[in-house]
């Protein structure tokens, strides 16, 4: 058996369409869509995010603000701008680029971005939206990777067992409560759980979110199964690889995301799809 790929390159240009097509449908009501983009510091990872994601903003009709700062910023002055953004209706999504200077506190700013405006699924009452099952942002990396497993016909997971491996705030626990919500049946690991291939083996979906090479070898999946591959890593070449060892466990999965081209574009994309979903609430 050779896994199926889930082409995240493609899912994102479909996605891409439908976003462009309802911002048309905005602008016509005299509402553009319209995310900003906060940056402070000079991290080289940093910049090439953001400047994907105004890219991306452009192309899909949105209307996208840049705003940088230099390392030196202060927590308040942060702050201030991120209230300024609350209070501008030109704006319906924020996102503030982590991580932030040392001197200031992540937790703080993002709980200070309106949660109807929290486009990056990180506030507080966002969690707790998606914990209970009502209306909110969700965190754009497990989104997406919920839209990938729907692109396979695995939108209800009645009956399947998911391990989600990485606990993170980021992707690993909002990943495992929108995967409890499609009806699965959840674990959650991280990389030091004791025998983690028995725990791997008994899934029917297997999410890898710890930031560690080779972290899901062959061995460790169950014939069929489906493997969502979030890690971004380098190998010894220097060339970006996830935390599954692809080559083998391709020879064993029923499908397989890659890396590069697979939950990366997504990432982005349900950035752009919350963005829109922002401006119809405002609009509505």
């Amino acid at each position: 058996m050779t896994a199926q790929l889930i082409d995240g390159n493609a899912l994102s240009r479909q996605l891409r369409s439908e976003v462009a097509t309802r911002a048309a449908a905005l602008k016509a009501r005299g509402v553009t869509p319209g995310l900003a983009v906060v940056l402070v510091g000079d991290n080289p990872a940093s910049q090439v995010y953001v400047r994907n994601k105004v890219k991306a903003c452009e192309e899909a009709g949105l209307h996208s603000v840049l705003e940088k700062y230099d390392a030196t910023l202060t927590e308040a002055e942060l702050l201030a701008r991120v209230e300024a953004l609350n209070n501008d209706p030109s704006i319906h999504g924020i996102l503030v680029q982590l991580p932030l200077p040392a001197h200031i506190d992540d937790h703080k700013v993002i709980e200070a971005i309106s949660p109807l405006k929290d486009v990056d699924g990180f506030h507080v009452a966002s969690a707790g939206a998606l914990m209970v099952g009502e209306v909110g942002f969700k965190a754009c990396t497990p989104y997406g990777c919920m839209k990938m497993l729907e692109s396979i016909g695995m939108k209800d997971l009645r009956g399947k067992h998911a391990v989600v491996i990485g606990r993170s705030n980021i992707v690993g626990k909002p990943m495992a409560m929108m995967l409890l919500q499609a009806n699965a049946t959840v674990t959650v690991c991280h990389s030091g759980t004791a025998d983690l291939g028995a725990m791997t083996r008994q899934a029917d979906v297997v999410v890898a979110a710890v930031g560690k090479r080779n972290v899901l070898t062959a061995d460790m999946v169950k014939p069929g199964a489906v493997v969502i591959d979030v890690g971004m890593n380098r190998n010894d070449e220097g060339k970006l690889c996830g935390d599954v060892d692809f080559a083998g466990v391709k020879e064993v999965a029923g499908y397989i995301t890659p890396v590069p081209g697979g939950v990366g574009p997504m990432t982005i994309t349900m950035l752009l799809v919350s963005t829109v979903e922002a401006a119809e609430r405002t609009a509505a």
